[in-house]
């Protein structure tokens, strides 16, 4: 027996939003007895159900998942922190004799579990994070990026600068500890056998299903559950209540748009958002890419079945 094959199996099922991740696990988890460990960096929060389509009370009675809710729109995890309840997760599910799904679309956290990454242990400052914020809403992120390249050109030429919250914490990083983060960093692979599953479709069809969640989501009470987290005191400025659909219906909720605006809206940066998925899961290694419009769930299910047996 090869050292490969004796190792407890982690099968990751990653995708762009809408792509059908939660409908395959399901299948997938109840074909092999699997477990889902959710690897969204959204659904961590509390009471942010519709808009991060999060896995339903039914849906969960299917199949168990994890890391759902762990924290409240106001609150930080870190990435360090959500690497640490992965792992912690995955291990009970293999103690229970059952199988570890991580799915989900956010591919820092996939990567974070996959490749092991050593994520330098420098807890936010709370007193420079204020600081950071008030620069990026005074002068916006290009300047924020301009200064991480100054200070951490290393950080800055691998991270998403499109993204202020990986840029506030790369500066964070540097400015605290005087080192670049990339230098801080390095990989450990954990010691699971992994199969990565990729999940594609088309992109005018996967934009249709865009379309179509976002409708579902506004019909099923998108706009009473953003009112009541900003009535639960949620400031609209939190990351959390900044992210799609919570950003755009807030506006709506503001007076600034109308529902039919926001909605329009959502769909367009959902679909914005869903190319930059794309973008960044084609440069991860070691996927094995599904087109769900041409491949049936069932030739799936035998794939995974036979990498299990293997």
């Amino acid at each position: 027996m090869s050292v490969d094959s004796a190792l407890p199996p982690l099968i990751v099922l990653l995708g762009p939003t809408a792509v059908g991740k939660t409908d395959l696990s399901l299948q997938l988890c109840e074909h092999v007895g699997g477990e889902v460990v959710s690897a969204d960096s959204r659904q961590i929060y509390r009471g942010m159900d519709i808009g991060t389509a999060k896995a339903t009370v039914a849906e969960q009675a299917r199949v168990p998942h994890h890391l759902l809710d762990l924290r409240n729109p106001d609150a930080v995890l870190t990435l360090a922190e959500y690497q640490q309840h992965a792992y912690s997760a995955i291990d009970a599910i293999h103690r229970r004799g059952r199988v570890p799904f991580l799915v989900g679309g956010t591919a820092l956290y996939v990567r974070a579990v996959v490749a092991g990454l050593r994520i330098p242990e420098v807890p936010p400052d709370p007193v420079l994070r204020e600081q950071l914020e008030t620069e990026l809403a005074a002068l916006g992120l290009a300047h924020l990026v301009a200064r991480l390249q100054a200070l951490d050109p290393a950080t800055a030429g691998q991270i998403d600068l499109r993204n202020p919250r990986r840029v506030l914490r790369a500066l964070e990083i540097v400015i605290l500890t005087g080192h670049s983060k990339v230098d801080l960093e390095g990989a450990e692979p954990p010691p699971y056998r992994i199969l990565q599953v990729a999940l594609s479709r088309e992109r005018d069809e996967l934009y249709r299903r865009v379309d179509a969640r976002v409708d579902q989501m506004i019909a099923a009470g998108l706009v009473e559950e953003t009112r009541h987290l900003l009535a639960a005191g949620y400031a609209a400025r939190l990351p959390a209540m900044t992210s799609l659909g919570y950003r755009e219906i807030t506006a709506m909720l503001q007076g600034s748009l109308s529902l039919d605006e926001a909605v329009a809206r959502i769909k367009i940066e959902t679909h914005r958002f869903v190319r930059h998925q794309m973008t960044w899961f084609r440069k991860m290694p070691g996927l094995h890419w599904f087109d769900l419009a041409l491949t049936p769930a069932p030739a799936i299910e035998r794939f995974v079945t036979d990498w299990l047996a293997t």
